[in-house]
């Protein structure tokens, strides 16, 4: 068993050991005496978290720098904000180019087109298309006279159409905003919004889940670059293409929305300078707790460029009317019925605070001036919420799209259809979304690969003769830095903090005949620090400098992870230091549960994420090895198994000081490891929510965060049994690699391993490859 030690007594162990023979003795890494009592891994979240926190309240003040908005001109403002618009487009995911405009009146003898009819309007069942395969769904109201404008309404999540429009009970007549403009001589169309009912969110060959329908196509589509916001936009201004497909220029188009329609409405104004006014209602405050809201509207980097009164700033100088109004209180997902799984992400709605809405309305007033755009809040800033649908709200609105709202209501419609079901309707909705999302996965290969690879001089293979020609690893090594970039600053996100000194903190936990360990402490940011274990070898001579592997743990596990107990670490870090390596096994905040996944989605909104903070600490981690007297910097290896793969295929992808990277336990077809909703380990069916990583599926798989690794040794352990993944999977992406690694004339710089194992260390092929590269004898077998 390993034995412990304390700081204290690190002289007297020296002295007493080795006899005072300074060249046998162990090489003790200098910094002041670590000793905190506090379970450091808790300690590191919650630094992590303030660190986090107070990103997010910076946000505000820095994205105001990234705006140059001219209010000159209406055609110069748009000019000035258009860079703005389409960042918001790429970053909601409307970025599809949407069918040719139409609008379906649909139906069957039980269900008839035809719904009901008034003396003021019909309303009409429609569909009408969106993109390939997705179409948009819901009711269209046709006044009986010539329309005074045309709107879009969009209920919340959990409303339908049918009770908007007051064909159905559950909405109060205040807030039935399609049936009052359809009175009022407008024509509507009501599309329906993905609910947060869960019965279409799996595939019962797997397993049924309790995350809602948009976070089911949330998590699809995030890695995807696309949203389930993006896609409920697009529906909105394919709805738009048909009203101005129907040539009444002179007639004005507006969107209004309720609670998550609020949101989709806003959305549509900002990227579609078509629509001339909206009304949000029940969505607009200070979002500097998006992270705390569900996880379907969680936005990459919204927050660094965008919070809600920049976002009404690109509706300007269009109209905008802000309903302060209550919505449902949402607590968290729901919970799992029988036989579903209990992954759902946490997050809370709830009426957005009097001063959270006046604070933003603040924003938007010092953004854009009162008389350069229509807008108005009912009621007024600071004033508490009130219910949905106010007269003053919808008139206002109406005003603006040319005619007020009218006094008089005539009978309600009755539906004609007989045991309408809109589950049915929805259910189809959702199976639309989710076979354009897998579309987009299974087309994603050749997506990265014109991303990527298409773009270097190694696409274009040369011939002398029979034989091909290999390319020279510096050339592309050269044209493959861009990429670099892209992924940490893109992909992973990038803390822009300037590091702080290192400030080491040591004391020795370790001591072994063979090696001695030492628990250390860096400083990275304010209130962000490294910390791990040091094993060094005790043999080591004086003036030797010797290779480091640095031994990365998996999800919820301690550096101590990796170097004792009988676990699938297998002491890898102890036993390479029993080889004589240097080892380092640091700690990543991968732990406490959804403590460190919540950790994610603040960064997410500042356009960092957890591995943005990893790539720091590791930063931080290289520059104090290489102080070390007895580390030679330039041997400085990574190996990790589990989420410690996923750090050994991404940060030595960003960090080239890495001299080499080993990925145990997690190399695959990433893509659709995420995303696949027929793979039973896919991360669609498991907690694992913060997986996503907005646009990896277009750009980076690991084949391709393998390619940054060049002209650097790069290894795969990949256990036969390791449910992970498959091996035909994991051996296609790797084939990618090994081709590359081929045309470059360095083969013997690449290898996998399959072994009859699971999902654990092997370190048998990965051991002899970091002997080999990192230049250090094996020790002689006995």
């Amino acid at each position: 068993m390993i034995r412990l030690t304390k700081f204290s007594t690190v002289l007297a162990l020296v002295a007493t050991m080795f006899g005072g023979d300074a060249s046998a003795a162990p090489r003790v890494p200098q910094g002041d005496a670590l000793v905190s009592s506090d379970d450091l891994s808790v300690r590191m979240l919650e630094g992590l978290h303030r660190h986090a926190d107070r990103q997010i309240e910076a946000a505000s003040a820095k994205r105001g720098r990234l705006w140059r908005r001219d209010v000159s001109s209406r055609a110069a403002y748009e000019r000035s904000v258009e860079p703005h618009r389409q960042r918001f487009r790429k970053i909601i995911g409307v970025v599809d180019p949407r069918l040719p405009p139409r609008m379906e009146r649909f139906g069957d003898d039980m269900q008839p087109a035809l719904v009901a009819r008034t003396a003021a309007y019909t309303i009409w069942q429609v569909r009408w298309p969106v993109l390939d395969g997705v179409t948009g769904e819901g009711l269209l109201l046709e006044p009986s006279r010539a329309p005074a404008g045309q709107v879009v309404v969009l209920p919340d999540a959990d409303e339908t159409p049918e009770q908007i429009a007051g064909l159905a009970p559950g909405v109060t007549p205040a807030a039935q905003f399609a049936r009052r403009l359809a009175h009022s001589g407008y024509q509507v169309v009501v599309p329906m919004l993905l609910s947060r009912r869960t019965d279409q969110s799996g595939n019962p060959q797997i397993a049924m889940t309790n995350e809602t329908h948009r976070e089911w196509i949330y998590r699809q589509a995030y890695h995807m670059g696309r949203h389930v916001i993006g896609y409920e936009v697009q529906k909105v201004l394919a709805a738009v293409d048909w009203f101005k497909a129907q040539g009444t220029r002179q007639v004005k188009v507006g969107v209004a929305g309720l609670g998550e329609g609020g949101l989709i409405a806003m959305y549509a104004a900002a990227v579609d300078t078509r629509i001339d006014a909206a009304l949000v209602s029940g969505y607009f405050e200070d979002r500097h707790r998006i992270w705390n809201e569900p996880l379907y509207r969680q936005v990459w980097g919204l927050l660094s460029e965008f919070g809600d009164a920049e976002i009404a700033s690109l509706v300007a100088p269009r109209a905008l009317v802000i309903e302060n109004a209550e919505i449902p209180r949402v607590d968290g997902p729901p919970p799992a019925a029988d036989k579903q799984r209990a992954v759902a992400a946490p997050g809370v709605l709830a009426t957005p605070a009097p001063v959270s809405v006046a604070s933003e309305w603040r924003k938007l007033e010092h953004l854009v001036p009162a008389g350069f755009q229509p807008r108005a809040m009912s009621p007024g800033p600071g004033i508490p919420a009130v219910p949905p649908g106010t007269s003053e709200a919808l008139d206002r609105v109406a005003r603006l799209l040319g005619r007020p709202l009218g006094t008089t209501e005539g009978a309600a419609a009755i539906d004609l259809r007989k045991r309408f079901d809109p589950a049915v309707r929805e259910a189809r909705q959702v199976k639309e979304l989710e076979r354009h999302v897998q579309a987009l996965v299974q087309s994603s290969p050749q997506k990265r690969r014109s991303f990527f690879l298409n773009t270097t001089s190694v696409s274009r293979p040369a011939k002398d003769g029979d034989r091909y020609v290999t390319q020279a690893p510096e050339v592309f090594a050269r044209e493959a830095a861009p990429f670099r970039r892209i992924l940490e600053e893109e992909i992973l996100g990038k803390v822009d903090d300037a590091p702080l000194p290192l400030h080491a903190r040591v004391r020795t936990v370790y001591d072994q005949p063979a090696w001695t360990g030492y628990e250390i402490t860096l400083d990275v940011f304010p209130d962000v620090f490294a910390w791990g274990v040091l094993l060094v070898p005790k043999n080591i001579a004086d003036g030797e400098r010797r290779p480091v592997v640095v031994c990365q743990h998996g999800l919820e596990g301690l550096p101590k992870s990796t170097i004792e107990g009988n676990n699938g670490y297998h002491g890898f870090a102890a036993r390479l230091a029993e080889r004589g390596f240097v080892t380092f096994a640091p700690h990543n905040p991968y732990r406490g549960n959804d403590v460190f996944r919540v950790l994610d989605r603040k960064a997410q909104a500042v356009k960092a994420s957890l591995f943005a903070y990893i790539v720091a600490q590791h930063r931080q981690i290289l520059r104090w090895l290489g102080t070390l007297p007895f580390v030679d910097a330039s041997r400085i290896a990574l190996y990790g198994l589990s989420y410690g793969g996923k750090t050994a295929m991404r940060v030595p992808e960003v960090i080239p000081e890495y001299a080499l990277s080993i990925a145990s336990g997690d190399f695959n077809d990433w893509t659709r490891k995420v995303t696949s909703v027929d793979y039973r380990n896919s991360y669609m069916f498991t907690h694992e929510w913060e997986i996503p990583t907005f646009d990896m599926g277009n750009t980076f798989g690991y084949a391709e965060a393998a390619y940054l690794m060049v002209p650097r040794p790069f290894m795969v352990e990949r256990g036969h049994h390791d449910g992970v993944g498959y091996d035909d999977w994991v051996a296609a992406e790797y084939a990618k690699v090994r081709w590359l690694y081929a045309q470059l004339g360095l083969p013997e710089r690449t290898a996998i391993e399959f072994y009859n194992g699971g999902h654990e260390i092997n370190g048998k092929g990965t051991f002899e490859f970091l002997h080999r590269h990192l230049s250090w004898p094996a020790p002689r077998s006995k």
